[in-house]
């Protein structure tokens, strides 16, 4: 019989190892996953279609599918145009931002009677501000540049997405494991449905209202701050704070007067507040069954693996280590730890792995 220490060594070594390979793998790894990504909403997508009809006739399949990708690809590349010229334009006006803010460095010494004037290259090295943007430029140009790629994995999922069932189902020795691994994957592909589809319809809310706020007070970029509160909504937590910063700091710098900047981050405060801590919770429920500690260090771990997309991620992620964890008794304790409640599976735990 094995010691529990030796386990545990051999245990904490591969998750090392894991670890290790995601990220010296993530530039191979990051465009597969997000094909995975857009295979799994292209799916998503049709069986929504589907659903469409009039009585008892529906939208058949072989129409919902040619027009899930079309929407799908019609989305990403106008949303990508938008961004991209958007911030094409904030690069040139970067510099005249700075120099506002500089201007109001000078001011905020005057009122407070400061004998050496703070400038902002005392906080950040001189010309950050316009790099900033061009990085950010520069990174929907890499998406865009990478899209090829992410593409020819998309179509060569869709080509074989029918034979994945009968490989999956050969992986098992027995029907019965087979049987259990399906359970689990039908539990993952349940969490991670419910869990998207409420963060996609809230992100789009938000987005949507901080579009519609910075119009109506006239901040410039507020299609690019939309789309980028939008995004930031699926990062927990943080992401929502970022997503009112930003505006709220142009709206600084681009008016001469605090009411506006005073009336936008209210706004989007109020915006986030509600729909992060009032609507999005009661749509959720406790269906994702995870504890906000963990949701944290989620966070953290998958961004400093994947970035921005390791911290969209995160949430799925972990869910599905909770999901499948919970399924075996040497490894239920994990589950029960990563769980909000401690409760997780009412199913009888499998014995042994698959």
């Amino acid at each position: 019989m094995r010691s529990p220490l030796v386990t545990i060594t051999c245990s904490v070594f591969l998750v090392c190892l894991i670890g290790w390979l995601l990220v010296i793998g993530r530039a191979l790894l990051l465009p597969f996953v997000i094909a995975l990504i857009v295979w799994y909403m292209i799916n998503a997508l049709s069986h929504v279609f589907e659903r469409v009809g009039a009585g008892g006739w529906r939208l058949p399949g072989y129409i919902a599918f040619p027009l899930a990708l079309m929407t799908i690809f019609a989305v990403s590349t106008l949303v990508l145009d938008i961004v991209a010229a958007n911030l094409a334009q904030l690069a040139q006006d970067a510099p005249t931002y700075q120099r506002r803010l500089e201007e109001l460095f000078a001011q905020a010494a005057q009122i407070f009677d400061l004998e050496d004037t703070l400038e902002l290259k005392d906080l950040m090295p001189e010309s950050v501000v316009p790099r900033m943007v061009t990085a950010g430029a520069g990174l929907v140009t890499t998406l865009a540049g990478s899209a090829s790629l992410v593409f020819i994995y998309v179509l060569f999922l869709l080509l074989e997405q029918s034979t994945f069932d009968r490989k999956f189902e050969r992986l098992f020795r027995t029907p019965d494991q087979a049987r259990s691994a399906f359970a689990i994957r039908a539990a993952i592909n349940r969490s991670i449905m419910h869990y998207f589809t409420i963060k996609t319809a809230v992100s789009v809310a938000t987005g949507v209202l901080t579009s519609l706020l910075l119009i109506l007070i006239g901040l410039p970029y507020a299609t690019l701050f939309g789309f980028i509160a939008f995004l930031l909504n699926y990062i927990p937590t943080i992401g929502s704070l970022i997503g009112v910063i930003f505006p709220s700091l142009l709206a600084l710098v681009y008016y001469d007067s605090l009411p506006p900047f005073i009336a936008i981050a209210a706004g989007l405060g109020v915006i986030q507040f509600a729909i992060g801590n009032l609507i999005e919770p009661k749509l959720m429920g406790a269906n994702l069954n995870l504890s906000g500690l963990v949701i944290m260090l989620s966070l953290a771990f998958w961004g400093a693996i994947w970035g921005v997309v390791g911290m969209v991620l995160c949430v799925p992620l972990t869910v599905m280590i909770v999901i499948v964890c919970a399924r075996f008794e040497s490894t239920r304790p994990v589950a029960v730890l990563l769980s909000e409640t401690g409760d997780v599976v009412p199913e009888t735990p499998v014995k042994t792995p698959l």
